[in-house]
């Protein structure tokens, strides 16, 4: 990661609403956070806490209609991907930002070769020849550890196995060099064996090419092994965000709190009973005027019920959305 340089996506109250039968679905409510050249930024929470629709609102990967998204900007690499037209968005998306989708067993096409789906970018985005397509999107393949890969290039998706479909998602992702890659629940599909494989060679790669990286997960266990710094979202915000040393060191949001108990821990050869978390995240009908956690939290206070909280910094990088002061076990404020 580098240190206090500028950041290569900044992002300032992104929204993104949904126009459902129900009504509206406020899915996205004011989410601002940077990411820094080289960073790899673990995104966590439960499933509908807003992870992967807010980093698919940055790129324009959701419909329009039912999704509507806005914000003050998304500042990527001095363009505002807000105000670009579809075309010039689509060039970003394809060559400078990439996009790992959480199932391999779907994402790819399979009525074209694993080839065909690798050169198509490289072609579209990088001007290449089909031989020097060809020739690269081997070099990607043998990058990703699939061995033989001018032979796999002819291959169809379902002659590889789940772990080596997400290999050829991660080189498809990789073909034309982007500055940010969003992996979003890369491993969720595959078995811990290959789930391991996978997490190592994502590792490698950021050392070997330097992109910034955002990793969604519910796994605060792959989180600790790999992410420089965490951002914990629930009911479409961010609660809390911290080095992933600080978060783990010290949580302050009770749903962070919450979420480490649930993690599995074994002390003296034992296994301690999981916790969970009672309830369900909430469906957001309008714009969160309380605390969105308050229903489920054992903490809350009349204040939690009366007041959205705003991000509150409690330590150099590490800020919380929460009136609650662990500390004290009193309300941060009156």
């Amino acid at each position: 990661m580098s240190d206090g340089a500028t950041a290569v996506l900044d992002v300032k109250d992104l929204k993104t609403v949904f126009q459902t039968g129900q009504g509206k679905i406020h899915a996205v409510n004011s989410v601002s956070f940077d990411l820094k050249p080289g960073e790899l930024l673990g995104v966590v929470g439960e499933s509908g806490s807003g992870k992967s629709v807010t980093m698919m609102s940055l790129i324009g990967l959701l419909p329009s209609p039912p999704a509507y998204v806005e914000g003050r900007y998304v500042n990527f690499d001095g363009v505002d991907l807000l105000k670009i037209d579809e075309d010039d968005l689509r060039a970003v998306r394809g060559a400078s930002i990439g996009f790992i989708f959480q199932d391999p067993m779907t994402s790819l096409n399979p009525v074209f070769t694993v080839g065909f789906q690798l050169m198509e970018p490289l072609r579209r985005h990088m001007g290449l020849s089909k031989s020097a397509a060809r020739s690269r999107a081997a070099e990607l393949l043998d990058l990703v550890g699939i061995a033989d890969a001018h032979k796999r290039l002819s291959d169809y998706p379902h002659q590889f196995s789940g772990g080596m479909r997400q290999r050829v998602m991660i080189a498809i992702a990789l073909a034309c060099d982007p500055k940010v890659l969003i992996a979003d629940e890369p491993t969720t599909a595959l078995d811990v064996t290959i789930q391991a494989q996978i997490i190592d060679l994502m590792k490698d790669l950021r050392r070997k090419l330097g992109m910034a990286i955002v990793w969604i997960t519910h796994d605060l266990g792959v989180i600790a092994g790999i992410a420089d710094r965490v951002m914990v979202m629930y009911g479409g915000q961010i609660v809390e965000q911290a080095s992933v040393d600080d978060l783990f060191a010290n949580p302050q949001h009770p749903y962070t709190r919450a979420l480490l108990e649930t993690v599995p821990n074994i002390r003296g050869g034992r296994a301690e009973r999981l916790r969970v978390i009672d309830g369900q995240p909430p469906i957001l009908l309008r714009t969160p005027s309380r605390c969105s956690f308050e229903a489920r939290c054992t903490h809350a206070f009349d204040q939690c019920r009366r007041t959205d909280p705003a991000r509150l910094t409690v330590a150099p990088g590490h800020d919380v959305a929460c009136f609650w002061d662990p500390a004290t076990g009193e309300p941060r404020h009156e």
